[in-house]
């Protein structure tokens, strides 16, 4: 047995004229066996004399038919379904020909008789040894010749697909996976069989899975929410299970998948939603035939947003960005991979550089502007606060005012959670750029309603040609420039330790399409002046964040890799919020999208606080511009140690008294 097994693993297969051969003398047997039988009943008479004939005629019948059907090429060991149909195929096509021929025999009265009987006895024989010993080689490879290293699989999901995927991976593996259970959340699924492996519900495997002896479950199932995810792959660790996706399920129902393409569960599997559907024909009437500018082009939201844009054809898709090799890699990209996004012009500048940005306006004339170019990062903006305010509010400044100029129709800010009860320089500018277009967009529909009313055109509406001013507030998102995740991921990769800033640290994440997606979407729904929020689901700890990627990657937290508390970095909150204490949502045609209601300024006298502030900020004065924007922004705390001591100007009050009362 284990020379059988030595030879087996080697992958030694048997050639084409060996089972060619078997598979005659199988039929020879049968033939001769079938003429016995007939003996016995007393027909000794009928074929004793033909008995040769008899069987030259079969076996030259079989090896045309076994020639037709190829049944001479199958590897033995991996037998299946089709390889059955084949064998019988060729026998019964073997038996109709040796009727038809028994038949004209006897009709023209030739010594060549094939009485029926024997006929029927002989496909009978031939198809029970053929098959059988086939499936018998099959059963001792799968179940014998791997059994000292088999690992028990349980594969969720697969559907239709089941009994393939059951059977290619096994064979891809060389029998080293041998599947031992199904799990679906399919209720008309469950307590049914694929290929005689029972299908379960998770909550039945619970219960039982200790005693199965499982090393690895597959994940074979599309489209499976991050909850559902989440619990499998947390209960999966405490028993230690390993989990895998199986990724390109076509690739593998094809015969084309490998080993190689089992892929371990990444971190953003598991902190995704349930998918927001967006309706991409509106954005698609609102983007195709006209000119886009996407501003911080380069970044990992503006690329994003390029290359949903870029698959709307646009009349002109402008990308804008001082980082010239990340425009250069955008701009093949999106040639390469979306050729039909023909008109794609690069510009190299500077948001806060009013000159560079007035002559792109000039040359291209944008109809949608998608402002994406901003510095995010929280701790190296609280040591810059200048630096901050001259890009994060003195860029958005000047886009917006150029906008209006040259009659951009829509322009989409992509602010962040953190501006929102800001407690940091980073988020502070963002908030202060959401009051300034907000303000601005309010002052151009007040202008465009008095001049209609003095023109008394009554078939324009208020802001028919004013432009409209969007904002979107974003959480942290999954693989961006900066995220938390790709520092883990490389302390893990250097054995640790993994560094949290606060045990109680909470975050939203989410993923970077999802974003860019609810951008474009916000600028069909914008009608002006709108803060656009979604549901972005739970938040997430980041230490129980850190303890999953450790134990994503084979380790145990606090042990092999161990988890360290670096304190909360200047500015940084505890937790996110979505909305301050004033503002209100009321929801959109899409149930996981809100608007937020936020309290509107006076144009006039935030553009003079905001003036005041880039003035402090052109000079570099970083205690000025965080008080400054403590007066625009009461509600900004810092937390940072070197600013808490500003206590906002109680002398300044006409200045910061900013709230529009009408």
């Amino acid at each position: 047995m284990r020379k059988i097994r030595y030879y087996l693993l080697k992958n030694h297969i048997a050639p084409k004229w060996t089972v060619f051969i078997f598979d005659n003398l199988i039929g020879s047997f049968a033939v001769l066996f079938a003429i016995y039988l007939v003996d016995k009943t007393g027909l000794k008479s009928m074929v004793s004399q033909g008995t040769f004939t008899i069987l030259v005629v079969t076996v030259l019948t079989n090896t045309l038919f076994f020639y037709i059907f190829k049944t001479y090429e199958g590897i033995i060991r991996f037998s299946g379904f089709a390889e059955v149909i084949r064998v019988t195929g060729a026998l019964i096509g073997a038996f109709f020909c040796l009727v038809t021929v028994g038949i004209f025999s006897t009709l023209l009265g030739g010594n060549i008789i094939l009485p029926p009987t024997i006929l029927i006895i002989n496909l009978a024989i031939s198809s029970f040894l053929m098959v059988g010993y086939r499936l018998a080689v099959k059963g001792i490879y799968k179940n014998t010749m791997l059994a000292d290293n088999v690992v028990n699989v349980i594969l969720y999901g697969g559907g239709a697909y089941g009994s393939k995927l059951k059977q290619t991976l096994e064979q891809v593996s060389n029998h080293k996976y041998r599947v031992i259970a199904f799990i679906d959340d399919e209720i008309n699924f469950v307590g049914k069989a694929i290929d005689n492996v029972r299908i379960f519900s998770f909550s039945q495997v619970k219960d039982v899975i200790a005693s199965w002896d499982v090393g690895l479950l597959i994940f074979a199932k599309e489209h499976l929410s991050a909850e559902v995810k989440n619990e499998i792959v947390d209960f999966c660790h405490e028993k230690n299970i390993e989990v895998r996706n199986l990724p390109a399920i076509d690739d593998w129902i094809n015969g084309t998948g490998n080993l190689s393409q089992l892929e371990k569960i990444n971190i953003e599997d598991l902190l995704g939603r349930k998918q927001i559907t967006l309706q991409n024909k509106k954005v698609e009437e609102l983007v195709t035939r006209k000119s886009v500018l996407v501003t911080g082009a380069a970044g990992s939201i503006g690329s994003e947003i390029a290359r949903q844009i870029a698959m709307t054809n646009p009349s002109l898709l402008i990308l804008c960005d001082q980082n010239e090799s990340g425009l250069y890699e955008l701009e093949y990209q999106i040639k390469t991979e979306i050729p039909a996004c023909e008109n794609i012009v690069v510009y190299i500048g500077d948001v806060r550089d009013e000159g560079s940005m007035e002559v792109m306006f000039d040359r291209f004339r944008p109809t949608l502007v998608y402002h994406a170019a901003a510095y995010k990062h929280v701790p190296m903006m609280e040591a810059h606060a200048s630096e901050a305010v001259r890009n994060n509010v003195l860029g958005t400044k000047i886009l917006a005012d150029l906008s209006v100029e040259f009659g951009v129709e829509r322009f989409l800010l992509i602010s962040t959670d953190k501006a929102i009860n800001p407690t940091n320089v980073m988020g502070a500018t963002k908030r202060v750029a959401e009051i300034y277009v907000q303000a601005l967009g309010n002052r151009e529909k007040k202008v465009v309603h008095i001049n209609h009313q003095v023109s008394n055109d009554s078939r324009k509406t208020s802001d028919e040609h004013s432009t409209r001013f969007i904002t979107t507030r974003f959480g942290n998102v999954l693989g961006s420039n900066g995220s938390v995740i790709p520092r883990f991921k490389e302390q893990i990769s250097k054995g640790g330790p993994v560094t949290v800033t606060h045990p109680e640290i909470i975050r939203f994440f989410m993923t970077i399409p999802e974003a860019c997606s609810l951008v474009l979407e916000a600028s069909t729904m914008g009608k002006g002046g709108e803060v656009f929020l979604f549901d972005m689901g739970a938040p997430v700890k980041i230490i129980d964040l850190a303890k999953k990627m450790i134990r994503l990657a084979g380790f145990t937290p606090g042990k092999e890799i161990q988890i360290h508390f670096s304190g909360l970095r200047p500015g940084e909150k505890l937790y996110e919020e979505l909305l301050n204490d004033q503002e209100q949502v009321v929801p959109t045609h899409h149930k996981k999208i809100l608007i937020a209601k936020v309290a509107e300024y006076d144009f006039y006298k935030v553009n003079k606080s905001i003036d005041a502030l880039i003035d402090f900020a052109l000079q570099n004065s970083d205690y000025d511009v965080v008080k400054q924007m403590k007066r625009i922004i009461p509600e900004y705390i810092s937390n940072n140690s070197v600013y808490q001591a500003i206590d906002k100007d109680k002398n300044d009050q006409e200045l910061l008294v900013l709230r529009h009362t009408s």
